[in-house]
């Protein structure tokens, strides 16, 4: 009894300490790293460029030399014969054609000596590296905006939680007095169900919040690379972090539109465009190839290939192979053609790349020049809110305001709270976006 007793404890012991060791507790920066090295999207993006630069090695290996080797082995199940007439008296003879077996090795050794499409293929697989970094880039400043956004929501509905849970003590101790006040005769029944309609809805805002958080923690380990139950503890606060992103003098960063990624990324569209184009036109000229092989062939009416007196044959050849293409019926010259065509198209996305992100580097520093804008005068309503909502209070049991006008300064202040709230989350998410067209990444 007392072994299965310490077997039980022992098992018990190991389940808290995997459950210890599973629970991870992150400040936003922390989040943002931890997600570019295990988010999902981070991971395959950087599998890509691991892809890419395979694919230039082996682009590359195909203009080196090449060897192959063969090994076949026939055997005559019926063999041809030769048909001759040696006495020429119209009597045909016939004997067999070679031996009925024979076994060839050969070895063979290319080389390409001249190839447009060849080269063509180097700058490509350069261009497709460089493509796929830049996705990567791309592919990180989206991750760092996702994590943010969805650690912010988090920290919304920690926060809303938080104040709900406040509003509803006082709504509760409101509503006992209020209570005891109309049982003693000196209050209207229709003060008490005024803040019984108040307290239901913000209870009904409680538990509809609660859910929400769970969401939100689940979508921020999603985002994380976690496993979307895994237990995560958030180090920093909404109010903090709506102060320490409060950075005016991003407003006035140069807008470097062809220093960001999205141009990058337009920008690698148009090379690999022209890299088409000279590709279609390299089609049309010569291919210059060389060759030389060695081979080894023994032939036998039985298999006595592995005898020592098998008699074995070699020969070796070298060439070298033209490749001139001379007439297509115009397919090379349609195909340069349209290859030349989405040279200008990707000309013009460029130009429109540019364009919108000039727009859109403008709209993200007006967006968050509000947001920080809004969040004070915010912050002002919420204090503003607070004094009403006291003073109905102060009137509402002095008897001098009414249970509507009590519900109608609550009211007011709950969405004052959570308009705060979300100017605060604002500001950061703001600021993120800016951070992100302008691809500027700054720890917080």
């Amino acid at each position: 009894m007392k072994k299965n007793i310490i077997i039980i404890i022992t098992i018990c012991l190991s389940f808290y300490s995997f459950s210890q060791e599973t629970s991870q507790s992150f400040s936003l920066q922390e989040a943002i790293n931890y997600a570019l090295e295990n988010n999902r999207k981070a991971i395959n993006a950087a599998r890509d460029i691991d892809a890419a630069k395979a694919q230039k090695r082996e682009t590359t290996a195909t203009g080196l030399p090449q060897l192959n080797a063969e090994l076949g082995y026939n055997n005559w199940l019926k063999q041809q014969v030769i048909i001759f007439d040696i006495d020429n008296d119209g009597n045909l003879d016939a004997i067999p054609n070679g031996a009925k077996q024979s076994i060839t090795g050969t070895a063979t050794l290319s080389q390409k000596l001249f190839d447009g499409t060849y080269l063509v293929g180097l700058q490509s697989a350069k261009v497709f590296l460089e493509i796929s970094k830049n996705a990567k880039v791309k592919t990180d400043l989206e991750v760092r905006k996702a994590v943010i956004e969805a650690y912010g929501n988090v920290l919304l509905a920690k926060e809303s939680i938080l104040i709900l849970e406040r509003n509803i003590e006082v709504l509760e101790k409101n509503l006992y007095e209020t209570n005891k006040i109309f049982e003693n005769g000196l209050e209207e029944e229709e003060s008490v169900e005024q803040l019984q309609i108040t307290l239901s809805g913000v209870k009904s805002n409680l538990n509809n919040t609660n859910r929400l958080k769970t969401l939100a923690f689940q979508m921020l380990n999603i985002t994380l690379g976690l496993e979307i139950y895994s237990k995560t503890t958030l180090t920093d606060d909404l109010e903090n972090l709506s102060s320490q992103n409060m950075n005016l003098s991003l407003l006035d960063s140069k807008d470097n539109v062809e220093h960001t990624i999205d141009y990058l990324i337009a920008e690698n569209d148009k090379t690999s465009k022209e890299l088409l184009l000279k590709l279609e036109k390299s089609k049309a000229l010569p291919t210059l190839n060389a060759f030389i092989n060695g081979a080894y062939s023994g032939n036998s009416n039985k298999f006595t290939f592995t005898h020592n007196d098998q008699k074995w044959f070699g020969s070796s050849l070298f060439g070298v192979n033209m490749n001139i293409p001379i007439f297509s019926s115009g397919m090379r010259s349609a195909a340069t053609q349209r290859a030349a065509i989405n040279l200008e198209k990707s000309i013009e996305d460029l130009t429109e790349v540019e364009q919108q992100l000039k727009f859109k580097i403008a709209s993200a520093k007006s967006d968050y020049k509000f947001a920080i804008e809004d969040y004070g005068n915010k912050k002002d309503n919420l204090n503003l809110a607070e004094r009403i909502e006291q003073k109905n209070q102060v009137k509402f049991f002095e008897g001098i305001a009414s249970s509507f006008d009590l519900r109608q300064a609550q009211t007011q202040l709950y969405t004052s709270q959570q308009e705060y709230l979300q100017a605060m989350l604002d500001v950061i998410n703001k600021k993120a976006e800016l951070e992100t067209v302008l691809n500027e990444i700054q720890n917080n």
